[in-house]
């Protein structure tokens, strides 16, 4: 046993002195091994260096990775034993350098330098590295790096080696200012949930994606002078450039300038070191249907004029160059910097404004109008309510921004003024009647003159519209306009009324008439009865006339006859015959003209031949032994109320046979007339026989 121990001890006095002889040491997998040298026959560290990299006393920029080495023994090497450097996926990790060339005035971040993602000092250091806070970044992955040369702080803390009180509250500092910032999470444009960025107004037609990155370098050369924004930057041999200012040395190689850039960052993901850039997401610029977006430019070379020399009111320049763009932007979204383009929205549709107090349309251009206060001739004072339409041609929305800025100064310090001047000066010419009646008439002149007016200034007006005036302050408690509104309405009243009493006296007319007919309507059986009487004395004086000239022709036939015994018997005889009958002739013949030129004299007598038939009906009537009212009367042919119209449809069958009776009376009156011929017939007899 006691040899056993004795074994133990001399085999571990041998595991001891190799130990510390050798220098022998294991360093564990998950950890570096950061070394370093306590003295070295190589003298000690260059001027200005920290690390050591051809072996002076110090920190090695060499580090030892997991496993088991040899040759370092304590006396001469102390190794420190730190974690790997793990950045999480989809994270950013951010190095600082402690050691490297010295940075220019000019320079904010070291330049990146060949050193596989930080892990090999020593090529940092021999390929240019400078130190303090680096432009290359530490995406997602595990890193071997030697925490005494670089310093890394990620989101879940800082990773440093043996390094003073000092470096470390400077490190936490970063830590805080970076999760400020959101760095150590890529950009990402057009993400609904980010919350970093500036989400859009509600109802202004974007959705919280539609945003941009505007960027602000920190590092290269400074703008020139008289620049606002940094001009883009492009690859002239048409390569990928600085890939979205995910590249800085690219970046600044190809003339990129430090302050605010005009590209902007679209839609997507983009690893960007935020010690190098910061981003700000904005809305985009949306232009909505019925706008045109006048734009205005903060940067570039001074443009030509392109208005014209009658254009006195500023220059208009070409896309792209500093000054208003004579072409506006049509509707659509739109990837503008903010900071390099200002966008004025014009409308172009018809828009309202209107001098209501109290009254503001959505655009808000009227938010600051408000009722015009007028004097009439008759010493009314109204405030008078009225809405403009207006309309801007697209093409010469530029020269409407160019003139006045934007579509609020054009309200305020044009419109405005004209259009109450011009209501001020009508309102003084008129009295409050007119204003209150004659509207159309005001508001048809107004639509002309103003649009004469505004016309010039690139403006359309397409209607003037005038509301109720009302009071500016009441006398006595009581409105003028409203005790004038009373009197309009009395004056309205009485004139309805003119007309009611006008339509009265049309309807009692026509009751008139109607009485009238009903009365005839109920003496329709005595109408007939009278009807009847007519064709009966119309009858009688055909069969008269028939008789006469049945008496005549006798006569004349009596003639012939003596006519011819007086020939037989004599010629004495013959002519005395022939004399009678020329008398008796003749006789009947004036007997015949007699009785027609009575007729004649009646007739001419009533006027009308209705008239005179009429008074022969009565006459009739007179003489008529027959009672006018039946006691009884049968009706044939229906009963009731059927047989009461058959009834009044026969009486006024025979009125209008009364009132055509004076044909019958025509004839009448020409049958003497016949009578001539007759005796002209009996005198053509006489002369045969003689």
């Amino acid at each position: 046993m006691f040899s056993i121990g004795i074994g133990i001890a001399v085999l571990f006095a041998i595991a001891i002195i190799i130990y510390l002889g050798f220098g022998v040491r294991y360093i564990p997998h998950r950890r570096v091994g950061i070394i370093e040298k306590m003295w070295s026959a190589s003298g000690a560290l260059s001027e200005g260096r920290i690390i050591a990299v051809k072996g002076e006393a110090g920190f090695q920029a060499k580090v030892l990775r997991g496993g088991l080495y040899v040759g370092y023994p304590f006396w001469k090497y102390n190794i420190h034993k730190v974690p790997l450097v793990t950045v999480a996926e989809g994270r950013i990790g951010y190095v600082y350098a402690r050691d490297g060339g010295p940075l220019p005035p000019s320079q904010t971040l070291g330049r990146i330098a060949d050193s596989n993602g930080f892990q090999d000092a020593v090529a940092f250091l021999e390929n240019g590295g400078q130190r303090g806070r680096q432009r290359g970044i530490l995406r997602e992955g595990v890193y071997a790096i030697n925490t005494a040369v670089f310093m890394v702080i990620t989101e879940t803390g800082v990773h440093t080696g043996p390094i003073s009180a000092e470096e470390n509250r400077m490190a936490q500092h970063w830590l805080e200012e970076l999760q400020r910032q959101n760095g150590f999470v890529p950009v990402i444009v057009g993400d609904p949930t980010n919350s970093k960025g500036s989400p859009p107004l509600p109802g202004a037609g974007l959705s919280e994606s539609d945003n941009i990155g505007v960027m602000t370098v920190h590092d290269g050369p400074t703008l020139e002078a008289g620049e606002v924004i940094a001009p883009e930057v492009r690859d002239p041999q048409g390569g990928s450039g600085h890939n979205y200012f995910q590249d800085p040395e690219t970046f600044l190689t190809l003339g990129g300038r430090r302050g605010k850039q005009l590209q902007v960052l679209t839609d997507g993901t983009y690893f960007i070191n935020r010690w190098f850039a910061t981003v700000e997401l904005k809305p985009k610029t949306l232009i909505p249907i019925g706008y045109v977006g006048v734009v205005i430019g903060y940067f570039g070379g001074s443009g030509d004029d392109v208005t014209g020399s009658n254009f006195r009111y500023g220059e208009q320049v070409e896309t792209g160059r500093r000054g208003v763009w004579k072409q506006a932007l049509t509707p659509g979204k739109y990837a503008l910097n903010p900071y390099a383009l200002k966008v004025e929205l014009v409308p172009t549709v018809n828009f309202v404004l209107r001098w209501i107090s109290g009254q503001t349309e959505n655009h808000k251009y009227d938010e600051h109008l408000s009722s015009i206060p007028l004097i009439t001739a008759d010493g009314y004072e109204p405030l008078l309510p009225l809405s403009l339409v207006l309309h801007i041609d697209y093409q010469k929305a530029p020269r409407v921004v160019q003139r006045f800025g934007d579509v609020n100064r054009l309200i305020s310090q044009t419109l405005d003024p004209i259009l109450t001047a011009y209501f001020r000066d009508v309102a003084q010419s008129s009295n409050m009647l007119e204003l209150l009646t004659h509207r159309e008439e005001i508001q048809r002149r107004a639509t002309e003159e103003l649009g004469r007016r505004f016309e010039s200034y690139d403006i359309n007006c397409v209607a003037v519209l005038i509301g109720r005036p009302e009071s500016a302050r009441a006398h006595d408690g009581k409105d003028p306009i409203d005790s004038l509104f009373d009197q309009l309405r009395q004056r309205r009243l009485a004139e309805e009324q003119k007309e009611t009493f006008a339509k009265q006296q049309e309807a009692a007319a026509q009751l008139r008439e109607l009485n009238e007919a009903q009365a005839v309507a109920a003496r329709q059986t005595h109408l007939t009865e009278t009807q009847i009487e007519i064709q009966v004395a119309a009858n009688r004086g055909s069969a008269q006339l028939a008789e006469a000239e049945r008496v005549a022709k006798r006569e004349i036939a009596l003639a012939e006859g003596q006519a011819r015994v007086a020939e037989l018997n004599g010629h004495g005889e013959a002519l005395r015959i022939r004399q009678v009958a020329e008398a008796e002739a003749s006789r009947i013949a004036q007997i015949g003209e007699a009785e027609a030129e009575v007729s004649r004299q009646k007739v001419s007598a009533f006027g009308d031949n209705r008239l005179y038939a009429l008074n022969l009906v009565a006459m009739e009537l007179a003489d008529s032994k027959q009672p006018l009212v039946p006691e009884k009367l049968v009706m044939l042919g229906g009963g009731g109320e059927g047989g009461q119209i058959g009834a009044q449809a026969g009486v006024f069958q025979a009125m209008m046979q009364l009132l055509t009776a004076w044909d019958t009376l025509k004839e009448d009156q020409a049958a003497p007339e016949e009578k001539p011929a007759v005796a002209a017939e009996v005198t053509e007899v006489k002369t045969e026989a003689a």
